[in-house]
């Protein structure tokens, strides 16, 4: 494609950006996509490699960190703050949908409404029933397994495969939920169970995060993408992408970038798309400076790169006496407890958790904290196979003191200045944590274990919450359709626009949010001249 003819520019062919440039190829717009990385193989993932396990405790080219893998198309995350989180992305076609678990909640009704109902943060401008049939059809794109009916949750559609198997674990988890009364419901998967769309049903191999070579797992690279580009959808892979250009009336022109042998090219379209994810996303703006935007694109409120919000994460394992089958299945989670979702003031903390059934990672990944000596094997055969893992994800409210700037020392290989994450946990995070931990403990002990783990919290991606959006430029970056308040053609449509991020996995309302905001920008294109 010419590019005079391009009408929508987008950045980033992960989650957000696949689905919303599917949904816009589908309705005839002239879509380029550039994309900082290329065309990942799946014979080259680690899934098909009996060392899979050590991209977990080495520098290799799928460890789950950009810090640690080091590919050219990475950038490096500096991590500060008194608790700097792990940081977890991956650049290529279908971004961190190739790493991801698949574990596919959608937020609840009150998660867009904290502010009215618990006093905290700030509400979105939309409702979960703005995105209801979104979150729908992108159930319907990618083929979802689980069981509708879920008591916690609003009803919704027949999901299209049967859910995955609970297995051992899950039935052992389930003992310790019945017996003290508390929900749990078996977990929607981006992985399907049965043959959908000519993509082969899960196998049960057990190393989702290490690349799905027979396609179960929905990676945008196999759903949505092919879809896109049959309807003329154009991927510009190996393209880094410096800045976003504005005209002298303060509209975005486009894009300069690098190509795969670093030569600096411009690119023009009518309407840019930003969908880089909660750090990558912050950069972009930040480094899109101009006369018009000294600060960067969209940040006259300084308000980019603020309120950076992740998951608070804890990672509970119980040791039953029994073998477990942990380490078999796939690596997302066969069942969930939103038991603690919902504030409750008498715990001490607004909002909640979820809890989920989680597999383990293998034998390698069990070992690593035993020491070495006469006594290794001995201790290593007390917790393998014997452990079941809860995982907590803990809402975690928006601080404007989170933050994502740019680093005035460290750049990527193209010398872009390189992002700067600063967070810390807030008191409310930290007694929401404490309580979890509490509660597992609790439901692993009713279960049978006889013995809990509990190592410390960790903070992992997910990346929320950057160039939020609001009801105004004084609260947010982007309106209610994703479209940012200062520049009239420019739009955010990923996880940094969450207003806030819920205590559910972000993967589906990502989604939901990106075919909604292409409906938006569809609705606008008498506009866009």
């Amino acid at each position: 494609m010419k590019n005079d003819d391009i009408d929508v520019l987008v950045i980033g062919a992960g989650a957000a950006g696949a689905a919303l440039s599917w949904s816009l190829s589908a309705k005839g717009i002239k879509v380029v996509c550039l994309e900082q990385g290329g065309w990942i193989d799946p014979s080259t993932f680690p899934s098909m490699k009996h060392d899979y396990e050590t991209q977990l405790t080495r520098e290799g080219d799928f460890n789950l960190s950009p810090n640690l893998r080091n590919r050219k198309e990475d950038y490096p995350v500096t991590t500060h703050g008194e608790n700097p989180p792990f940081v977890m992305m991956f650049n290529a076609v279908g971004g961190s949908t190739i790493h991801w678990q698949g574990i596919f909640p959608r937020f609840h009704p009150s998660d867009f409404k904290v502010k009215t109902l618990d006093d905290v943060a700030d509400d979105w401008p939309i409702s979960y029933w703005d995105l209801e049939p979104y979150y729908d059809l992108n159930d319907k794109m990618l083929g979802v397994s689980g069981l509708a009916g879920d008591p916690a949750n609003p009803p919704r559609s027949k999901r299209q495969t049967p859910p995955l198997p609970l297995g051992k674990m899950g039935h052992t988890l389930v003992k310790g939920f019945e017996k003290l009364g508390w929900h749990w419901w078996v977990n929607d998967h981006g992985i399907i169970s049965e043959p959908y769309n000519g993509r082969s049903p899960c196998m049960l191999h057990g190393k989702c995060m290490f690349g799905c070579p027979m396609g179960a797992k929905a990676t945008t690279d196999r759903t949505y993408w092919p879809l896109a580009i049959d309807h003329g959808a154009e991927i510009r892979t190996w393209s880094r992408v410096k800045e976003i250009t504005v005209d002298k009336t303060g509209k975005a022109k486009g894009a300069i970038y690098f190509d795969k042998v670093g030569n600096v090219q411009e690119i023009k379209a009518k309407v840019v798309v930003v969908c880089c994810n909660g750090i990558g996303t912050p950069r972009l703006l930040l480094n899109s400076k101009s006369n018009l935007f000294p600060d960067g694109l969209g940040n006259s409120n300084g308000l980019v790169g603020k309120n950076f919000m992740i998951h608070p994460t804890h990672f509970i394992n119980g040791v039953f006496e029994e073998a477990m089958d942990s380490h078999i299945g796939p690596m997302g989670s066969p069942l969930f407890s939103q038991e603690f979702y919902e504030t409750d003031e008498s715990r001490g903390f607004t909002r909640g958790y979820m809890l989920i059934g989680e597999r383990t990672f293998g034998p390698l990944f069990q070992a690593q904290d035993i020491p070495w000596g006469k006594a290794h094997h001995a201790e290593f055969g007390k917790i393998f196979p014997h452990q079941v893992g809860l995982t907590v994800v803990a809402d975690d409210l928006p601080e404007e003191t989170n933050t994502v700037t740019l680093d005035d020392k460290e750049v990527d290989s193209n010398g872009i200045a390189a992002a700067k994450v600063t967070y810390s946990l807030s008191e409310n995070s930290k007694r929401m944590l404490d309580h979890a931990v509490r509660k597992s403990t609790e439901v692993l002990r009713v279960a049978g274990a006889k013995d809990v783990i509990v190592p410390p919290p960790t903070n992992l991606a997910h990346l929320m919450g950057t160039a939020r959006m609001g009801t105004n430029e004084k609260n947010s970056v982007v309106d209610k359709n994703n479209k940012v308040h200062s520049v009239s053609n420019v739009y955010v449509v990923d996880g940094s626009s969450f207003t806030t991020g819920a205590g559910v996995n972000p993967t589906s309302t990502i989604m939901a949010l990106a075919l909604r905001a292409a409906d938006k920008i569809w609705e606008e294109r008498m506009e866009w001249k």
